[in-house]
């Protein structure tokens, strides 16, 4: 309805070492069509390379808040300083479209008992990567696997102060072998406490997405294989969804093999390795 007032915004950006791709998500931000929100900018550099970008004029408010390295753990400085009705967990190298916020801030206005919403990820021409679900849906334990990433997750806040802190086991930056996925867990945990969560594609963040070599691409598929194994375990899967979570990566193996693609079939087995490492830790 014309004229309604929009809940606000608390964006959540863990920062370290990038300077101008902040730049970029913080001139996304200024040109936002709904104007309630401010950042919660936690600064993990052991420097102050982020002062000029600090001292220039915005139409929000900037919170700076410091942190040791580590994703989740720089989450975890600012959860506790939320006060808007929405949280965010946008990263440094992001991109926002100038009516996300108020497109997004509209679906919680009109539905009261929407305690979630995620997005998909986009790289810069606008693509998706081809494991992302197509169809909206209302998240579930089996089907939120490849429709959440931390980026494109909106929250209520009283969902995420009952939810709590990110597992600091989990993220970038953490001292383990399964250094991702920390997000998977965060909205399982809130699904667990009855929230409705919805995923909608056609909400959509952008991310630059970066070329790895091939032994690097083999190493992000045994911690990200690792991090599905931990969850899967501490979350108390059924036997019948870990053994489909251990199978997919068998038969990509084997389909890789048979097209003689060598490279995928590595990628396949360190995924498999992965989760056995994360499930049995």
């Amino acid at each position: 309805m014309a004229g309604e007032r929009l809940p606000s915004f608390d964006l959540v950006v863990a920062t370290v070492d990038r300077v101008s791709e902040l730049e970029r998500l913080l001139a996304s931000l200024e040109a936002q069509t709904h104007r309630g929100f401010r950042v919660l900018l936690v600064d993990q550099n052991e420097d102050d390379r982020l002062e000029p970008v600090l001292r220039e004029q915005r139409q929000f408010e900037v919170v700076r808040l410091r942190s040791q390295r580590g994703l989740s753990r720089a989450r975890n400085a600012a959860v506790g300083d939320v006060r808007a009705e929405l949280v965010a967990f946008p990263d440094d190298d992001c991109v926002f479209a100038n009516d996300l916020l108020e497109r997004v801030a509209q679906r919680f206005a009109a539905n009261p008992s929407l305690g979630g919403l995620t997005g998909r990820a986009v790289d810069e021409a606008g693509n998706s990567s081809p494991s992302w679900a197509n169809d909206p849906k209302i998240l579930t334990r089996e089907n939120l696997w490849n429709r959440a990433i931390s980026f494109t997750m909106f929250l209520r806040a009283p969902l995420v102060a009952q939810v709590g802190r990110f597992d600091e086991d989990l993220g970038l930056g953490a001292a383990t072998p399964w250094a991702s996925g920390e997000e998977i867990d965060y909205l399982l945990r809130g699904l667990d406490t009855g929230a409705r969560i919805e995923y909608d594609p056609a909400l959509v963040v952008t991310h630059p997405d970066k070329s790895v070599s091939p032994s690097a691409r083999r190493s992000l598929a045994a911690r990200d294989g690792a991090s599905v194994g931990y969850i899967l375990r501490k979350h108390e899967y059924p036997k019948r969804t870990v053994g489909r979570m251990f199978i997919r990566p068998i038969g990509g193996t084997l389909v890789a093999l048979a097209r003689g693609d060598r490279a995928q079939a590595a990628f396949q087995l360190s995924t498999l390795r992965g989760r056995l490492l994360g499930y049995r830790s």
